[in-house]
């Protein structure tokens, strides 16, 4: 039997590697909230971004794309249609309606979504009370950012209410996904999920008006076009599988609950949104949450 350290460190590259993803995708928001300032639609943001990651992708797989047979291709269907167009241009939107912080911290609902939907659904993911008294904490500090920003109900109402669909959609993925990478590798699922997305997304397109490829000749928009489709999806979202894997899916579904608080700060930083005493404390709500769940 391998010993208990070893198993511990085995691990250990896997929580760092989540921790990446998430300060990656916690800036994220300031990245795509630059682009909508730049009069990009949130459609058009979610294809430029999946098509030149998908594109990365079949080059990383050197040009060789498996077909699986129809129900697992047919659930990888539904994983673009929720992990990609779903997902992406509902925070997207969101955030051409709201605050940059509101969305970072409603999006990080999905956390509490998955760990229910995950102690439902999956029979290997143990539901403990410690694990639902950590999420109901890290769920706790949450609100408590929400109210030290301030939700910016009326015009922003909509924005709200897409930023928690966002949430919920992505904890029914994190699930599907869970289930789907037993049969399927996690390089093929990340590369159809890109491929499906952009599918379903295109004939939403001509409901935002016409696209804007003139302004992806301006440094400051393809930066962060590059910064979001290589590092944001491509890499991340294939990590993130491997990690939801490898840690399960309830333990790194609460790792995201530490992106609002990396919006929280970049948001600050670029937007000069503030927070106060009450969102620090939220913040170390959030990180108590996520030590309570990790800890069996």
């Amino acid at each position: 039997m391998q010993p208990i350290f070893v198993m511990e460190l085995s691990k250990i590259k896997y929580h760092i590697l989540a921790l990446a993803i998430i300060v990656f995708w916690g800036v994220s928001f300031v990245n795509t909230k630059v682009l909508l300032d730049h009069h990009l639609t949130p459609t058009e943001i979610f294809i430029y971004r999946s098509v030149v990651a998908y594109l990365g992708l079949v080059a990383w797989s050197r040009f060789k794309v498996r077909v699986y047979c129809l129900r697992d291709e047919a659930l990888m269907a539904l994983l673009g249609l929720l992990g990609g167009t779903c997902y992406f241009i509902f925070e997207n939107t969101a955030l051409k309606l709201t605050l940059v912080t509101d969305v970072a911290i409603l999006v990080s609902l999905n956390s509490l979504f998955t760990t229910l939907l995950a102690a439902i659904f999956l029979k290997e993911e143990r539901f403990t009370w410690i694990k639902l008294v950590g999420s109901l904490i890290a769920f706790g500090g949450v609100g408590m950012l929400t109210f030290a920003d301030g939700f910016v109900w009326g015009d922003g109402l909509l924005g709200d209410i897409l930023a928690i669909l966002a949430a919920a959609v992505w904890a029914v993925y994190s699930i599907i996904l869970k289930r789907i990478n037993k049969r399927c590798a996690i390089i093929d699922i990340t590369r159809k999920v890109f491929f499906y997305g952009v599918l379903f997304a295109l004939p939403l397109m001509p409901f935002e008006g016409p696209m804007h490829l003139e302004a992806l000749s301006t440094p400051v928009v393809a930066a962060n076009l590059v910064f979001l489709s290589l590092v944001c999806s491509m890499l991340a979202f294939f990590v993130w599988g491997e990690v939801t894997v490898r840690l399960g899916a309830i333990l790194t579904a609460n790792y995201l609950y530490l992106s609002p608080v990396i919006s929280v700060i970049a948001a600050w930083i670029f937007y000069g949104e503030t927070i106060g005493v009450v969102g620090l404390i939220g913040c170390a709500l959030v990180l108590v949450g996520i030590i309570m769940v990790e800890k069996r």
